[in-house]
């Protein structure tokens, strides 16, 4: 792993997560309480053993930057680094145009790093991998390309990028979202969905994207340097469901979520929280780091016969929050967060330094940071008057933006 660089690409402007992504980059967006989005893809390479990790990234890029520099310190002495790159037109006047384009436009700092690989994974999807294993198949299989995929029923082979593959999974084409799949062989029900993950040898990738930089295309990995590499490199399929990491449990194996609605956002939070989540966050054996908070430690206040009592079940609750007599039911709090007397928070989500005052009742909603809920103010009750002021998504999801004035 040490002849692998990682480059991370973290400069989608995420725009399905409405709000969310009004201050922020998707990769930055809070998750799980404490966590931002990209600390998956980053402690995935620091657990598998992969240090030197450039990260790309490029619209609202301040809040990430941020977390990147406050969390992640790496001895460059000992040749390891968590490098932010902004966008630089290095080589011309565009803004990246596509994912090809912005490795083309960084490949400089391959050259100058001279691995013998390069892996290019996404930042923004929640799931644990051991790269490791992908990196040794791709060696096995002698490929110049490997692509990360899952399986998915083929019903929902209209929602991904499928790849198509023989019997030794070397891959036959790459299909955008397909009315319906080519399905994997011998698995009738299933398709093989892209993760948009890839472990190039480096002077395969470097050759390949500048020939794409030259042609007239959209400069994307997905839908256009990978069909044009099947007819004359050896591009493979890596099974993500086969991927076993330190400390799993059987129901892990395979979990991964592209959280790039905010239905689907929502959903793995909740996920996250449950009383037996499918990504169990507090193995040791592959440990998420993350910022670390200065915050005191949670605090849950008053216990009276009248049930004005401080409590939460079924949540996440982080460090520095108070639950002062309030009741907080399937939901996850970031750090910083005051609920105050009698207010009600079920299934949401609040980020950080949320105030909500007395008698608030709160439902179904994602609350962004430094919003101050006044009291016997409700949020997710009424889905009538939330529409009218508020973004709601599909499924009624409501989300408050950050730093709103209710």
């Amino acid at each position: 792993m040490k002849e692998t660089l990682g480059m991370v690409l973290a400069g989608g402007r995420g725009t399905r997560l409405g709000p969310l992504v009004q201050d922020r980059a998707k990769p930055a967006v809070p998750f799980a309480g404490k966590y931002r989005i990209i600390d998956f893809v980053l402690n995935n390479f620091i657990n598998s053993g992969v240090y030197q990790i450039k990260v790309l990234t490029q619209f609202k890029a301040d809040s990430l930057l941020r977390h990147l520099t406050a969390t992640y310190h790496m001895p460059i002495s000992l040749g390891m680094y968590i490098d932010p790159v902004p966008a630089q037109m290095r080589v011309g006047e565009a803004w990246y145009r596509g994912t090809a384009d912005a490795i083309f436009q960084n490949a400089h700092m391959i050259r100058d790093a001279h691995p013998a690989r390069v892996a290019v994974f996404g930042g923004d999807h929640v799931y644990k991998m051991d790269m490791r294993q992908m990196v040794d198949y791709h060696k096995s299989k002698n490929a110049d390309l490997t692509i990360a995929a899952i399986p998915v029923q083929k019903e929902l082979s209209n929602q991904f990028g499928i790849i198509e593959v023989d019997e030794d999974w070397k891959i036959q084409r790459f299909v955008e979202k397909p009315p319906e799949g080519q399905t994997i062989p011998g698995r009738p029900d299933m398709c093989l969905a892209s993760m948009g993950n890839y472990v190039f040898n480096t002077d395969v990738l470097l050759e390949e994207i500048d020939a794409d930089a030259r042609e007239n295309t959209e400069h994307d990995f997905g839908k256009n340097i990978l069909n044009k590499m099947l007819s004359h490199r050896s591009v493979y399929a890596y099974d993500f469901a086969s991927n076993l990491v330190p400390g799993a449990t059987e129901k892990e194996v395979g979990y991964w979520r592209d959280v790039g609605t905010v239905d689907a956002y929502y959903d793995a939070n909740m996920e996250m929280r449950s009383i037996s989540p499918v990504l169990n966050l507090y193995s040791m054996a592959w440990p998420f780091r993350t910022n670390p908070s200065l915050y005191p430690p949670v605090k849950f206040v008053f216990d009276e016969p009248q049930g004005r009592r401080g409590e939460a079940v079924e949540s996440l609750v982080s460090e520095g929050c108070i639950i002062s007599g309030a009741r907080i039911r399937r939901s996850v709090l970031s750090p910083g967060c005051f609920v105050h007397s009698h207010a009600d928070v079920e299934d949401s989500i609040l980020f950080d330094r949320v105030d909500v005052g007395r008698r608030a009742r709160i439902r179904r909603a994602i609350i962004d940071k430094d919003v101050r809920v006044p009291q016997d103010y409700e949020i997710g009750c009424n889905p009538e008057e939330d529409r009218k002021r508020f973004f709601v998504s599909e499924r009624g999801i409501v989300v408050i933006p950050k730093g709103a004035k209710l």
